[in-house]
């Protein structure tokens, strides 16, 4: 496609209604008529809704009618509809780099009150896009080839969800977790609401067809240290800690943990949150997935003293999977996609000292509640507090760490619920009474409000009022026994309850390494540190990153049916680039004038993309296309003017300027 001469520039105008969005706030006739009289405009129409099939036809019949060359559509963020409007263009003929959108719902109709000054506005910044638009020049957008793999970081309900959907697929999947075993949180809960299914029931069939697909590649005890390149070609880099024991050798079969020197089990269980004990060589739950044991070098008396009689290593002669020299080690692969699923943090109410958290025994965080009612847990199903005895009665305490000022603002979603389902589960094990502190109940979803209704007929007690102190029982401090003060709002009095066990619902946070992981990723986090998607309501599982996509609770607090929802939408996503072949390369990319760069190298260490390097044999910068998103930094920061940048030349963003401010 010709660029056209200056003379030959006829522009078409076009300004949406946007229902009343933009007409209700600013006269789009007065902003037609004076677009019309500027030079190069052939044509100038408003329309009510330009991004429905009428409006773009509109534009298309107008091209082929009117000669039309350059397009400029008033309407919303160019973020919503400037591929519509694009693709309208091409369809018709047209470079589709020759049309323009000026956002005036967002930047002016939205923000305005004065009919006469947004309506100003409107002409100041359309009179920018027509000067604008007469110096576009046509580019072409490159298409990249894209690896069929997919890398799936996180082994928690929404990385084993997005991964058996691709590998179901046929697409080949490798599965990263941190943990010696996939199955993250979940793993740890008994049942689930709002239908109180076993977790372990829902989740194990899940891990182990996992481990079993034949398109998955599992690598758990290990953690993605690199990544390279870019959509379609991503080079990956994965560390593998060592276990000390041969996984393709390992069977499971749990004679070394019996054959440990140890006779008792004595260290604090990681997964049993420090409730239970373990031996050095252990397995972290009967359904871990791989079933391989592992050894921890802290507590081994061979990594400790070397002076072990291995007996773990007799136990296991037949097999010999046990390899106290194994070292850490590295995989290379190259993926196409990657989803992002590193899941969630619970709480720490250390940081809420008045509710007593690590002073008195016998309170409790709601994930370690989890574990006592637990059949596989430390106390077998059993609640049995720290003092030996079963409680009498019982105090939940919900939003901690949520809903607070001074700590996290926003509501964590699940601990309503979740704080309702220990309720039941407390009494139903125990018959204690049972007290829910809270400051609203709030019960989304499909069934929730009906299990709320369920929980509350069998008469626990609700109280709407936040805990302000916890202090040892005077009646009964032996014992351990607790007095929590509390407004009752409904009631209008102060309460004081004793109780023999506290539960803490603690809320949900972004993990303590998301920075580290942002920066790996080249993520984008929001105000409350979760990953940032790229559209909250078009594009819920994308990342600004592209080909990278978002799935769990590293988004934002959720439960697990809306994770497991997510999960799918993420592989679903994926796998659209995988089967197309190909993503589109927007070419607004910044390029090297090599006649007036000195090979300074100032652009290569503030470049976000990692996109430009020197040519070491003409000692020039030089800016990979397929690296590079068009920020612009490089353009704004070469001290010899050498870069610039198509879609955002000089001459086309000072035409918007002035045409700006001649107008104001």
């Amino acid at each position: 496609m010709r660029t056209p001469r200056p003379d030959q520039v006829r522009i078409g105008f076009y300004i949406c209604h946007c229902g009343t969005n933009i007409a209700g706030a600013l006269d789009v006739g007065e902003v037609v008529n004076h677009v019309a009289g500027l030079p190069g405009v052939a044509l100038a129409r408003d329309y009510k809704y330009l991004c429905s099939d009428p409006g773009q036809e509109l534009i298309q019949h107008d091209i082929r009618d009117h000669g039309l060359n350059r397009i400029v559509v008033a309407a919303c963020s160019p973020l919503m509809h400037e591929r519509t409007f694009r693709r309208a263009v091409e369809e018709a003929g047209l470079n589709p780099f020759y049309c323009h959108m000026v956002n005036i719902r967002e930047h002016d109709a939205w923000v305005h009150t004065d009919r006469q000054e947004a309506t100003a506005k409107a002409k100041a910044l359309a009179t920018g896009a027509v000067r604008r638009v007469a110096l576009h020049k046509p580019l072409e957008t490159k298409k990249v080839p894209i690896h069929g793999e997919v890398l799936v970081v996180g082994g928690g309900i929404a990385g084993i969800h997005a991964a058996l959907i691709l590998a179901d697929a046929g697409k080949r999947v490798y599965l990263v977790e941190r943990e010696p075993t996939i199955g993250g949180h979940m793993a740890r809960f008994d049942k689930t609401f709002p239908t109180l299914d076993c977790a372990a029931c829902i989740l194990t069939p899940k891990m182990s067809a996992v481990g079993a697909h034949p398109n998955i590649t599992l690598w758990t005890y290990s953690e993605v240290t690199q990544v390279e390149g870019y959509v379609g070609n991503f080079n990956v880099t994965v560390t593998r800690k060592p276990r000390y024991v041969i996984e393709d050798a390992c069977t499971g079969c749990l004679q070394c943990i019996e054959a440990c020197i140890y006779h008792d089990a004595r260290f604090p269980d990681e997964f049993n949150l420090g409730l239970g004990k373990r031996k050095p060589i252990h397995l972290p739950f009967p359904q871990a997935t791989p079933p391989v044991v592992l050894i921890d070098p802290g507590t081994c008396i061979e990594f400790k003293t070397g002076k072990c009689k291995k007996t773990c290593v007799e136990a296991c002669a037949d097999r010999r999977a046990i390899d106290f020299q194994q070292r850490e080690e590295t995989r290379q692969i190259q993926v196409g996609t990657i989803i992002i699923a590193t899941g969630f943090q619970t709480f720490d109410p250390r940081r809420i000292p008045y509710y007593g958290y690590g002073v008195f025994p016998t309170v409790y965080t709601a994930l370690e509640v989890e574990r006592l009612l637990n059949a596989a847990g430390p106390t077998g199903g059993e609640v049995i507090l720290r003092n030996g005895k079963p409680p009498q009665r019982v105090g939940i305490v919900h939003c901690v760490g949520s809903r607070d000022e001074n700590t996290n603002r926003y509501c964590s979603r699940v601990c309503c619920l979740y704080s309702l389902k220990l309720a039941h589960l407390i009494k139903e094990h125990t018959g204690a009474e049972v007290y829910n502190f809270y400051i609203d109940i709030r019960t989304p979803g499909k069934g929730m409000e009906e299990f709320y209704n369920r929980v509350a007929e069998e008469g626990m007690h609700l109280v709407r009022g936040k805990v302000a102190d916890v202090y040892p029982d005077p009646a009964d401090p032996a014992n351990g026994r607790l007095m929590l003060q509390v407004e009752d709002t409904l009631m209008g009095r102060i309460l004081k309850v004793p109780v023999d066990m506290l539960v803490l619902s603690v809320g949900l946070e972004p993990r303590a390494d998301t920075q580290e992981v942002r920066r790996k990723f080249n993520l984008c986090c929001g105000p409350e540190g979760f990953f940032l998607e790229r559209h909250p309501k078009l594009a819920p599982v994308s990342s600004y990153a592209e080909g990278v996509f978002l799935a769990g609770c590293c988004q934002g607090p959720k439960d697990i049916p809306d994770t497991v929802a997510q999960a799918g939408a993420a592989a679903a996503q994926a796998l659209a680039l995988i089967v197309r072949g190909y993503t589109e390369q927007e070419p607004n990319t910044a390029y090297v004038r090599e006649e007036d760069c000195s090979g300074c190298k100032s652009c290569i260490p503030l470049c976000p993309y990692t996109a430009i390097s020197l040519a070491a044999d003409k000692q020039k910068a030089f800016i990979n296309e397929a690296l590079c998103k068009g920020c612009g930094v490089c353009v704004a920061a070469c001290p010899s003017g050498s870069i610039g940048q198509n879609l955002f030349e000089d001459e086309q963003l000072l035409s918007e300027v002035e045409g700006v401010l001649t107008y104001a």
